[in-house]
């Protein structure tokens, strides 16, 4: 559908897209949350913990490794198609994690999942771009970024229900009357605009090479520091193999006549500002998430379920900001103040977040959770919104899937070197402040344990927690004043109603030379 006329008709068709879009888009980042709280049951039923790391590594490593894959396609042959595929892609991953009787099978079933959700997550914000003009589609862009904030709570109070009420087979199951009906929906009702490029060649040695370097990469942020150690000869082996197939994949890349990722795209100023505060907005956004429930059981000595609850004004600032971003981005075009003042307003966050400690009261420590997920909700996906508007309705999927492969890159960094500075410093205190004669390992204290202890190493060790996760919060404060720094670049230019170059330097549709054009000159 390429019309965006203003009919009722038109705007019933849209919101009918748009709820099926917002529906797939949820399905993908719950499945990234959901297994969180249920994988202690699981792997005791199914055996095997020593594989459970991979349960979420499987998912993750397929989720990243075809993200620019979805979006190129996409620009290349069409969205509708890939869409439908994807759907089904998740569904047969689904099937396989539910009927999972040992650790491999659901670790296959997770690695399925992540295929068909990388391609549920980068179409759902592509196709906006389909049937939605650029400056109404902020709107719809911000209700997206609001799935983000509630996926982040719900997920693991969906799969602690699961697993508590109904088994956490349920986990995997719920999944399918959800992906059938936006299935039967999609192929009803959706009418995408497809590419007239001919028989496109596809780009096997970027693939390949992209996949390579990005499995090796999150395979070192995953194992290094937790199952292997930092200088071990696999995890040297594994940063070494990330930074040789990188090198040759930008080599691959300037010499394909389709590149997975087009390299002209690096000119364009606006796009690679976005991109690389998308990639900050990974860092310090999933790290600071990832830790925030550690730091109210150990320390706040909340249970599991209340500590997630305790992170909703987190949510309900990411869910407000961004849909009252989107809507008054719509109204006016302009869209500069909101990443700069989401990348102030984070940083800030995050530095009121490192002064907590047993004594703050949940008051507190919710409207410091509340400014940081403001500030994120304000940036997110307008970062996105405006590198899609940069690059050109031909390259909107890959501006979209770059974007957001960068982010995941970025989180799985930034979750490491997290898990590193925390787990370093907490082993130190320990070392230093427990009683002679008292043995804990760091990796292994759980909130029942302590609750065990006698009570002066209860006060111990929630306050080695307390000193040793808190100053991290301020460790990540810099990279959003980095951003910040970086998204003040931003041209002010209005967004018009169709996507159009907000700067002469930007290439678009028509100015973006292909792979081909650039080598040839």
């Amino acid at each position: 559908m390429s019309d965006t006329s203003d009919t009722p008709s038109d705007k019933r068709h849209i919101l009918i897209v748009f709820s099926g879009l917002v529906l797939t888009m949820l399905l993908s980042s719950l499945d990234q949350t959901i297994m969180g709280t249920a994988l202690p049951t699981i792997v005791g039923e199914l055996g095997g913990v020593e594989h459970q790391a991979w349960v979420a590594t499987a998912y993750m490593v397929a989720m990243t490794i075809t993200m620019p894959v979805y979006g190129r396609l996409g620009d290349l042959i069409g969205r509708k198609g890939l869409f439908l595929a994807a759907i089904v892609i998740f569904l047969a991953g689904s099937t396989i994690g539910g009927m999972a009787g040992s650790m491999g099978w659901l670790i296959a079933g997770r690695f399925v999942q992540g295929i068909g959700g990388s391609g549920l997550m980068i179409l759902s914000q592509t196709i906006i771009a389909d049937v939605v003009p650029v400056r109404e589609r902020a709107r719809y862009m911000g209700i997206m970024g609001g799935v983000f904030a509630i996926s982040a709570v719900a997920g693991p109070l969906l799969g602690g229900y699961f697993t508590d009420v109904i088994g956490w087979r349920w986990c995997f199951w719920i999944n399918l009357p959800i992906g059938i009906a936006a299935l039967v929906v999609a192929a009803r009702v959706l009418r995408l605009p497809r590419p007239d490029a001919g028989r496109p060649q596809l780009d096997w040695p970027g693939m390949a090479l992209m996949a390579t370097a990005v499995t090796c990469l999150v395979l070192f942020t995953s194992w290094g520091g937790t199952t292997y150690a930092w200088t071990s000869p696999l995890t040297l082996a594994l940063i070494a193999a990330a930074v040789v197939a990188g090198v040759l994949f930008v080599l691959a890349e300037r010499r394909a006549a389709e590149p997975i990722l087009p390299l002209a795209l690096f000119r364009n100023r606006t796009f690679v500002i976005c991109v690389l505060a998308g990639l900050l907005v990974g860092v310090g956004m999933f790290a600071s998430v990832s830790y925030m429930p550690t730091f109210l059981q150990m320390v706040g000595g909340y249970d599991a379920t209340t500590a997630g609850l305790l992170t909703l004004p987190m949510v309900g600032g990411m869910l407000v900001a961004s849909t009252v971003a989107g809507n008054l981005i719509a109204a006016t075009g302009r869209y500069k103040a909101f990443p700069v003042l989401g990348m102030a307003l984070t940083a800030l966050g995050l530095a009121l977040l490192s002064t907590m400690d047993a004594n703050t009261s949940s008051v507190v420590i919710g409207l410091f959770m509340a400014a940081m997920g403001t500030g994120i909700g304000l940036t997110m996906q307008v970062l996105v919104l405006v590198a899609q508007n940069a690059v050109g309705q031909s390259l909107v999927g890959t501006a979209t899937s770059t974007n957001s492969f960068f982010r995941e890159i970025g989180a799985s960094l930034g979750t490491a070197a997290v898990g590193a500075i925390f787990v370093s410093r907490l082993t130190d205190r320990l070392a230093t402040d427990l009683p002679a004669g008292t043995a804990i390992d760091a990796h292994s204290v759980t909130p029942e344990l302590v609750r065990q202890l006698p009570e002066a190493v209860q006060a111990v060790i929630v306050n080695a927690y307390s000193e040793s996760l808190t100053p991290v919060f301020l460790y990540l404060a810099p990279l959003f004043l980095a951003g910040l720094a970086l998204v003040l670049l931003l041209p002010s230019t209005p967004l018009e109603t169709a996507p159009t170059p907000t700067d002469e330097e930007q290439p678009t549709a028509e100015t973006t030379p292909s792979a081909a054009e650039v080598r040839r000159r």
